[in-house]
């Protein structure tokens, strides 16, 4: 087992393919995939599963993966330390449902930890692809809420995958709704007087099962209700047809303005936003930090 070796597997994992990491490698594609072979052989352990579809880690590989980055990132330190080599590039990526505070961590991350060179991914998506983005380290981090409807659905998909969920802090829901919009100057707003108002959701694509909704009580019915792809979408119509949409209450004024506004909602609900990751995968040092980047921007909303 070489370092070179390592760094083949964290390539092929961070592009999700051989052909794309042998470029970024400047190798042939044969003598990638042959190096990876030799080394499963080496290991006798089963790195990367290789399908018609493609390739992806196998629950070894995820392990295997967790400790050759930690390897590569003590190599890389040595490497600065004594021979004032230049470090590589850094890689993250993160995915989660539609929320600001998820933004500002890592806009602090990149702030406070971004180095000459990195490869930083965010992606606000689908619930199911949260999972999924995780399932593959697409994503190292994934963040999503909790409720009681949809904990047994979400947590045995989560335990299917190997993936586990910690919780980051628990809501009463709210509303979002302009800071024009006639409910703006209640103190609390009930399921009854949203009514007459649009409904706005998140959509979930081909997994748009009540389960894996964004926001709580989908199972309602509304006379009237439009499905976005995208926060700024979504506020936009907050504003434009005096929309509404259910959330946490955390919002952040530097990324949506003081045009939206969260009023509590009059619903026994509670809502348990967290993050997942792999069970057999601990966390690299820009994960760490991310982390500890969302409880510092949570922490002010929360107190």
């Amino acid at each position: 087992m070489t370092l070179q070796q390592l760094k083949y597997v964290i390539e092929v994992a961070n592009r999700g393919s051989i052909n794309e990491a042998s470029k970024r490698l400047f190798i042939s594609q044969p003598s990638l995939s042959n190096s990876i072979k030799d080394l499963e052989v080496e290991l006798r352990i089963t790195i990367f599963d290789r399908t018609n579809k493609g390739i992806s880690l196998s629950k070894e590989g995820v392990e295997f993966l967790s400790y050759a980055r930690q390897v590569v990132e003590q190599a890389e330190l040595l490497e600065s330390r004594y021979l004032n080599a230049k470090p590589s590039a850094q890689h993250f990526s993160v995915s989660t449902q539609h929320y600001a505070f998820a933004v500002n961590a890592f806009v602090n991350l990149v702030r406070d930890h971004g180095q000459d060179e990195y490869e930083f991914a965010l992606r606000e998506t689908k619930t199911y692809e949260i999972i999924e983005d995780v399932k593959s380290l697409r994503s190292e981090i994934g963040i999503l809420y909790l409720n009681e409807f949809n904990e047994k659905v979400i947590n045995k998909l989560l335990r299917t995958e190997n993936l586990q969920f910690t919780p980051l802090f628990t809501a009463k829901p709210h509303i979002f709704i302009s800071i024009r919009n006639p409910l703006a100057k209640q103190s609390v707003v009930t399921i009854e007087q949203l009514e007459d108002y649009p409904y706005l959701s998140f959509d979930q694509g081909d997994f748009n099962s009540f389960h894996f909704s964004e926001e709580i009580l989908s199972t309602l019915t509304h006379r009237k209700s439009i499905r976005v792809n995208d926060r700024a979408t979504l506020f936009n119509l907050l504003i434009g047809v005096n929309g509404y949409t259910i959330s946490t209450g955390v919002l952040s004024a530097d990324l949506n303005g003081n045009e939206i506004i969260p009023v509590p909602l009059d619903c026994n609900e509670t809502i348990h936003v967290g993050w997942i990751s792999h069970r057999n995968a601990s966390l690299s040092k820009l994960g760490l930090a991310y982390i500890e980047e969302l409880h510092q921007v949570l922490h002010p909303a929360l107190v």
